[in-house]
């Protein structure tokens, strides 16, 4: 049986929620392998993620207004799309696969342990959906011939 959607629930992830919502937010929707090629130019600092909503003090990059590199939720949501991928390769899935939801919510906000008390962890619940790319080919219209 071959399913055509590959998913994948990930709950509380030691990253930042706000870091995620624009990261999911950029790569939503793209291909898979250009949005893993992405992250990794994000995490080698080569290409910055505009942030369009949590913005407030976020210093400007060439070619966008308001941007950031967030390395670590790159590396963490790098990490769950190459998981993802070997998923619906292995549902049977073919290799050209689109990003059609991602998503990140907040997560289990729990107590640091230590000294430093009064303080919660950040926590992050990401869900991705995998779809394949279908191409669909414009409709030839028939022509109607009249016989005599």
């Amino acid at each position: 049986m071959k399913m055509e959607k590959a998913t994948l629930n990930v709950k509380n992830l030691p990253i930042s929620t706000k870091h995620s919502i624009e990261i999911c937010r950029f790569i939503r929707d793209m291909g898979l392998q250009k949005a893993k090629s992405v992250l990794a130019n994000v995490v080698e600092l080569k290409q910055a993620v505009p942030f369009v909503r949590h913005n407030m003090n976020v210093g400007h990059k060439a070619g966008m207004s308001s941007a950031r590199f967030p390395t670590k939720a790159s590396k963490h949501i790098l990490d769950l799309l190459k998981s993802v991928e070997h998923n619906a390769i292995k549902d049977g899935l073919s290799k050209d696969l689109v990003i059609s939801h991602i998503s990140a919510d907040k997560g289990v906000r729990q107590w640091h342990n230590g000294r430093q008390r009064r303080r919660k962890t950040k926590s992050t619940n990401i869900r991705i959906i995998l779809e394949e790319f279908k191409r669909e080919l414009p409709k030839k219209k028939k022509i109607k011939q009249d016989k005599e």
